[in-house]
């Protein structure tokens, strides 16, 4: 493909020799720059023309541009090296294809990676869990208190290599404000008119951070403590009022604009008077609940609120119910459930109205036969497990998969709900369910709308477009955990993922402007790709209950660590018998797991590898006997986390560990990595039930992850399938322990009623792509262990003759795995080295030689028993490494350590080396900035989309006296496209006697004074269409005053002419630009009307309020008489 030539790199004049073009490596020291971060340029590729150091930024492109001409140019420099593989067949079957990587995901949307997916080990109570925007600035809140800001001018800048390199830049509170970490952020809200932004805590505090032009773009300023307990919500309605929510019996809280007001006046001088001030003002909504029949909503928590600017209303939700307020006089209009339906008292099921079904047989009756007993068993299982199913659709209290997660308020003054079963509900404005709709089964977990596109994201990391109808436009996988939250800023809506990553999608997505930046981005995917190079040791070992010397660690595994990133190591039998297995099986019950006999391994393996000094042990898991591990030298530790765990059992009918598997997944330079240790079924005839092993643990190994992706009623099933899964595993065990069975078969018995109802917890909590096994989305999987295939067709004396002459050629034809293997059964399409070492069992313990092999009795025939096999991303033999191949692996070493002697097994170790392919997000992110700053094919499709429709206004100048009302009218003159409008109070002043108005000065969230209606504020007009909007005079004398929540009247006695600019804002469907037209809006007291002017109170009987119909001229040209309007004096 012909592309555009690249502007230089570097300055190719410089003499310099220091600045000449360099390969540097990740872990060494990075040069020295002359130029600071904070003097670079805006422009993401500013070159360094008079002879300077190139930037951090241009020294990584440099770099990944000769690494890709390397590979290009190089021969077969890295196989020479590699041992010979055999591949498996059967790889073609999709469950063990490789997964489908791509250099951009070819089902989603390009994206901006403001932060890249961050490891989760890092994160560790510091996870952003919310997230706001304003003009300018994007800001979450994190669990440590904190609240991070990115400047929308910085979007496309490369990181701060400090911290987060690949993060764009960012300013955080820890390091701005000299307060310490505080209680977790759980709700912002962000507030223009006054330049603050709210914060809302566990603690049950709540912050104002004042937004400033300066470097620190924000800094604390009025915090108080609430008493109310953990503040879940808050908005800032349309006059001005700060509302919050609480969790339990806080209910609804109002801190009046008034009080703010004065304390954001006095904030920076007198801070304890301001907050003293604004946290004894507040109005407490529980009184208007009491008094109205509605006392059992106090219980409920306040989850979310939303402030319906367009018809001055206030929603207030918990999970299960809403109430409907008043903006303006802040009284209560309305309760109704998830249903529609008006309430009076709010009903909470009882546990009782569950039916239950339960098993039971007189005590009297005997046991006559494991049959009958089995079959009873069953019948209680099943109805436990039923029981569970039932209360997972069902919920907790009645309704948990109708509760509600989300809501949002569209520009057509319509709200919409979503639920925890993924319904999709719309209601009016007055709280009139209008229709439903379902779209994905997964929990709904926010809400976000730009224009008349709805975006919604979901549990399971989905995020769907829908148009303001409900209508399905599109959908994709954003993250691969939920999406819990979104806003609109820059022209992005910025998706928040539970691991903390944070993308933004451009807001004409799904769009024509999709495929273009995909085919641009691709085409520069040398620039930002990165090589990474990691060697992985593991090492399996079949230690037959014994334990180990530290000469023998040494041996087997210290002896080649020089050069190794990755250590993983996997043990079988490290500890048996029926009484192991037995509680082995209770601890998986509930959720337990390891030994001391495992620690012990663990600690010796530790000190053998230096850990502390040189590895870091990263990640464990033990079942029963089996039990694998994985450390990581420091010097990569940074680029390794997400450990996930899993455990599946094959013994005695899936339940018990004595066979089974052990896996750990890890991301490495974020790729997935999968490491399984296998203990598989025994003796020389049972093939296929190893197969079957193999394939059951492909299939069903779901590794443990903090924030699992459960649907419907996920906690309260949760704790109840612990309790179930205890309860009946111990009534079971003690049941056919009676009967006489051995313990083990006990055991077994019970924890099958853990693998049923957890059966049944999976099918609600786990979401795989398709219903694909977890081990198939992995980049690079290494199954290790005692796999127990023999040799067949071949005797004792035999296989001991072949042994002692080297012919290991005849004896891999009689291996059952490489049979298994070449016909497809088992391990499909995954790859071994070429065995060269001689069968690894079974021997005489502290025998050394080969003359060790097993002499007794049985004499059992030798077997590779012990092996190692992967699969990487290579779907063909010669795949190169590359993003859409991004993990490619060879074998440089695969031996066996014949010296040990404390097992009848020998240790197995096999070293991997391992190309990554990698995105550097910095740069990629900068590359996207100047497609779409320089692509005139881009910067055409943009032009056209984001026209702002024509539109014209009736006046610019409007007169009310008590009670007037004045319609506004907004023409959409564009044939074409919609327009969406938003009305909003500049500011409001009082007239002086020389008939000048003072400064306006805005209200919170530029809000009205509480004497002006404007309705509706916001909405959308169809092209050719007219919007009628009533501009009202009403009489609010009265002003309302609390302290510490007990009202205090006073009669308002300011008499004087008032004045209000309001602000009509139009834009288009994906424009946040707007046009804006001002209309001047006056009060006139009716004396003073009539002493000054009886003809103009004549006239207005006639005309009503509108001034003069030569004030109509076109939105577009509104900025012309905005100077005019500032000078407008009194009629």
């Amino acid at each position: 493909m012909e592309m555009d030539p690249l502007p230089p790199l570097i300055d190719l004049n410089d003499d310099n020799d220091d600045d000449a073009p360099r390969f540097f490596d990740r872990y060494s020291s990075s040069p020295s720059s002359t130029t600071s971060s904070s003097s670079s340029t805006s422009s993401p590729t500013s070159l360094n023309l008079n002879g300077v150091v190139p930037s951090s930024t241009t020294t990584k492109r440099l770099d990944y541009m000769l690494q890709f001409l390397d590979r290009k140019l190089s021969t077969e420099t890295t196989t020479t090296t590699s041992l010979p593989e055999f591949i498996a067949k059967g790889g073609a079957s999709a469950i063990f294809n490789p997964p489908c990587r791509s250099v951009l995901h070819p089902d989603r949307p390009p994206s901006l990676d403001l932060r890249p997916h961050p490891l989760r080990e890092t994160q560790i109570n510091r996870f952003l869990r919310t997230i706001a925007s304003t003009d300018s600035h994007l800001l979450c809140g994190s669990e440590n208190g904190t609240v991070r800001v990115w400047d929308f001018k910085d979007l496309y800048e490369a990181g701060n290599e400090d911290e987060e390199e690949d993060t764009a830049p960012f300013l955080d509170s820890s390091s701005s404000s000299s307060c310490s970490a505080a209680s977790p952020t759980l709700c912002l809200v962000a507030d223009l008119a006054t330049e603050v932004v709210w914060s809302g805590h566990k603690d049950g505090k709540i912050k104002c951070w004042k937004m400033t032009n300066s470097k620190s773009p924000f800094k604390e300023g009025l915090s108080w403590q609430t008493n109310r307990g953990p503040v879940l919500s808050m908005i800032v309605t349309c006059y001005g009022d700060l509302w919050s929510g609480f969790e339990g019996g806080g209910g609804v809280i109002i801190w009046p604009w008034e009080a703010i007001e004065k304390s954001l006046s006095v904030m920076n001088e007198e801070r304890p008077i301001a907050v003293h001030l604004v946290e004894r003002s507040y109005i407490d909504l529980r009184s208007q609940l009491t008094a109205n029949g509605f006392s059992n909503i106090l219980t409920s928590d306040v989850k979310y609120l939303l402030s319906d600017n367009s018809k001055a209303k206030v929603w207030s939700a918990g999970y299960l119910s809403f109430a409907l307020w008043d903006a303006r006089t802040r009284e209560l209009l309305k309760v109704f459930n998830t249903d529609g339906q008006i309430e009076n008292r709010m009903d909470f099921p009882s546990v009782q109205d569950f039916p239950m079904e339960y098993a039971s047989s007189s005590k009297k009756e005997k046991i006559q036969s494991s049959f009958g007993f089995f079959q009873r068993s069953r019948n209680a299982i099943m109805g436990a497990a039923d029981a569970v199913r039932r209360v997972a659709a069902k919920g907790a209290f009645g309704d948990d998969n109708r509760r509600t997660e989300a809501m949002v308020l569209t520009v057509d003054g319509m709200i919409w709900t979503g639920c925890t079963s993924g319904l999709l509900v719309q209601w009016d404005g007055n709280g009139n369910r209008i229709q439903e709709f379902q779209h994905h089964a997964f929990a709904v977990q926010c809400f976000c709308t730009f224009g008349s596109g709805i975006w919604v994201g979901y549990a399971s990391g989905i995020v769907q477009v829908m148009d303001l109808d409900g209508n399905f436009i599109g959908e994709w996988v954003a993250h691969n955990s939920p999406v819990i939250g979104m806003t609109v800023g820059a022209g992005y809506i910025f998706t928040l993922a539970n691991h903390g990553g944070i993308r933004g999608w451009n807001i004409t997505s799904p769009g024509p402007l999709d495929s273009i930046l995909r085919s641009e981005l691709a085409g520069k995917e040398f620039v930002y790709t990165r090589i990474e190079n990691v060697k992985i040791l593991t090492g399996t070992w079949n230690v037959g209950q014994g334990r180990a010397s530290h000469d023998t660690l040494v041996s087997w595994l210290g002896s080649v660590t020089s050069d190794v990133g990755v250590i993983v190591v996997g043990l079988q039998e490290v500890e048996m018998g029926a009484g192991v297995l037995a509680m082995s099986a209770a601890k998986e019950t509930v959720g337990l797991e390891g030994s001391s006999v495992g620690q012990w391994w663990l600690d010796m393996i530790g000190k053998t590898l230096d850990e502390g000094s040189t590895f870091e042990r990263v990640g464990s898991r033990q079942l029963a006997g089996l039990l694998i591990s994985v450390w990581v030298r420091n010097n990569i530790r940074a680029h390794v986390g997400d450990v996930d765990a899993a455990a599946v059992p094959c013994g005695f009918g899936r339940a018990i560990g004595n066979k089974g598997a052990v896996g750990l997944r890890l991301r490495v330079y974020d790729r997935v990595m999968c490491f399984v240790n296998c203990h598989f079924a025994a003796h020389l005839e049972a093939v296929n039930r190893r197969n079957a092993d193999f394939d059951h643990v492909y299939r069903t190994m779901t590794f443990s992850r903090p924030t699992n992706l459960f649907n419907a009623a996920a906690g309260t099933v949760l704790y109840l399938f612990f309790f179930c899964s205890l309860v009946f595993s111990l009534y079971l065990v003690w049941l056919v322990y009676r009967s006489g069975l051995p313990l083990v078969l006990s055991v077994a018995a019970g924890s099958s009623a853990v693998q049923m109802l957890r059966s049944c917890t999976n099918a609600i909590g786990t979401h795989t792509a398709e219903g694909m096994p977890e081990l198939s989305d992995a980049d690079l999987v290494i199954f290790l262990g005692d796999f127990n295939y023999r040799l067949d067709g071949i005797s004792y004396d035999e296989a001991r003759d072949f042994i002692s002459q080297r012919c290991f050629d005849w004896l891999r034809e009689r291996d059952q795995l490489r049979t298994e293997m070449k016909a497809g059964n088992v391990f499909q399409g995954m790859r071994e080295a070429v065995i060269t070492f001689p069968p690894t069992y079974k021997f005489e313990r502290h025998q050394a030689g080969l003359a060790g092999y097993d002499s007794g009795e049985k004499k059992r025939i030798p077997a590779w028993c012990d092996r190692i096999l992967y699969r990487d991303s290579r779907s063909t033999l010669v795949s190169e490494c590359s993003l859409e191949c991004p993990v490619v692996s060879s074998i440089s070493r695969y031996e066996a350590c014949m010296d040990v002697t404390d097992s009848d097994h020998k240790p197995v170790r096999c070293i991997f080396t391992v190309d990554i392919a990698r995105v550097d997000e910095s740069i990629r992110r900068q590359e996207l900035g100047e497609i779409l700053g320089s692509n005139e094919k881009i910067k055409y499709v943009l032009e056209e989309l984001c026209k702002i429709p024509e539109t014209i206004i009736s006046t610019n100048n409007i007169i009310l006296q008590n009670q007037d009302t004045s319609i506004l009218r907004i023409t959409n003159k564009c044939g074409k496209n919609d327009a969406f409008f938003e009305i909003i109070c500049e500011g409001e002043s009082s007239i002086k006697e020389d008939g000048q108005a003072s400064d306006h000065c805005p209200r919170g969230s530029f809000g009205y004074p509480r004497w002006l209606e404007v309705t509706p504020a916001a909405g959308m007009i169809r092209p050719n269409h007219i919007a009628e909007v009533s501009v009202h005079h009403d009489e609010f004398l009265t002003l309302e005053e609390f302290v510490d929540g007990v009202p205090q009247n006073s009669w308002c006695e300011d008499n004087r002419d008032k004045e209000v600019i309001l602000v009509v804002k139009v834009w288009g469907r994906y424009t946040m630009e707007t046009r804006n037209h001002r209309v001047r809006v006056r009060h006139c007291v009716t004396a003073k009307i009539k002493r000054s002017d009886p003809e103009l109170n004549s006239t207005r009987q006639i005309q009503g309020t509108v001034l003069h119909r030569s004030d109509i001229q076109s939105l577009s040209s509104s900025y012309d008489v905005v100077d005019h309007l500032r000078n407008l004096h009194s009629p």
